[in-house]
């Protein structure tokens, strides 16, 4: 654990309370991406079914059963919830996110560290959840209102990955330069489709307009 690591979680963990604020006070999921939450659903199944087998402390266990059940809980939101569920920007979010999910499998059976079925399963889950904010980024793209919690929600994601970006860079100088290639090149990936939307959050930010993306 470190203040890198530390922020990165708490910025994650407030992009999904900004997106359930969103969701429960609102009553709305405008603007939210289906397709986008259940790839995370999916990232943080694979990931976190080492809860079964290995505990590394009670933060750790906190943290992944909070993501994992949020993740759930709001896929349930905009899926079943009689009223968000009329929300849901069906027509924009069209990006077909389950392309994503078997060229991201493969990889992990191709390119991993050990062959362990948690490990391809952690692996794959990197990998996935590098893409899986591509539904979100081309719905923002193709919605003409965006309000200002999605902004914010999808601002924070990109936060979490970029502080944690850092946290490995931390770790590679005080952990006798431990190299994690897998991790590293996902979470580069991740924090770089986020850059066309950094540079027009900050833009928006600075002339007071609100965010609109290029189509």
């Amino acid at each position: 654990m470190n203040i890198f690591r530390l922020a990165g979680d708490m910025t994650h963990m407030l992009s999904i309370v900004v997106l359930l604020l969103k969701i429960r006070t609102m009553k709305s999921c405008a603007g939210i991406s289906l397709k986008t939450q259940e790839l995370y659903v999916i990232v943080f199944v694979a990931r976190y079914l080492d809860l079964f087998t290995t505990y590394i402390s009670l933060y750790n266990t906190v943290m992944k059963i909070i993501f994992l059940a949020t993740s759930v809980c709001i896929v349930w939101y905009m899926r079943y919830h009689k009223v968000v569920k009329q929300t849901y920007n069906k027509d924009q979010d069209t990006f077909r996110h389950y392309f994503l999910i078997p060229p991201c499998f493969a990889l992990a059976l191709l390119i991993h560290r050990s062959f362990t079925v948690m490990e391809i399963l952690w692996t794959f889950s990197l990998y996935l959840e590098a893409v899986a904010i591509l539904p979100q980024l081309v719905l923002l793209q193709r919605s003409s209102n965006i309000d200002n919690l999605t902004v914010n929600y999808v601002f924070l994601l990109g936060a979490y990955r970029a502080l944690y970006l850092l946290n490995w860079i931390y770790r590679f100088f005080t952990e006798h330069h431990h190299t994690r290639w897998i991790p590293w090149i996902s979470g580069l990936i991740q924090t770089a489709l986020y850059a066309d939307f950094f540079y027009y959050y900050i833009k928006s930010w600075k002339n007071h307009e609100r965010l609109k993306l290029p189509a």
